[in-house]
């Protein structure tokens, strides 16, 4: 168990490296982004919340093609993809840009 320890926390994307720290931190937009479901529509930046989507799609390509692979910064971005890409849907929901479920049930009945 130490010699598992010991080689993780010198390895490429150890602890001791911002390959460890940066996603770890990154988590953090993660859960805003969870909080934020709570919050209505409206106060949803569609601008923002765009610029979000296409910096973690961006961000998970790195991941994925830097050496060592930072697989702790790719799932950290491909879980703030999903969530803003659901904030963004709302938010189109919210405006008008996508018909909402409740409208939808009403033409069926």
């Amino acid at each position: 168990m130490a010699a598992y320890f010991r080689t993780f926390l010198n390895s490429p994307v150890g602890p001791k490296t911002t390959h460890f720290w940066g996603p770890v931190a990154n988590w953090g937009f993660v859960a805003a982004g969870l909080v934020d479901m709570k919050n209505p529509p409206e106060k949803i930046s569609g601008n923002m919340t765009g610029a979000m989507c296409v910096c973690s799609a961006l961000l998970m390509r790195f991941a994925w093609m830097v050496q060592p692979r930072n697989y702790l910064l790719l799932a950290c971005h491909a879980s703030n993809e999903t969530v803003q890409l659901y904030q963004l849907s709302r938010w189109a929901k919210g405006q008008g840009y996508l018909p909402s479920e409740k409208k939808e049930e009403t033409r069926s009945q």
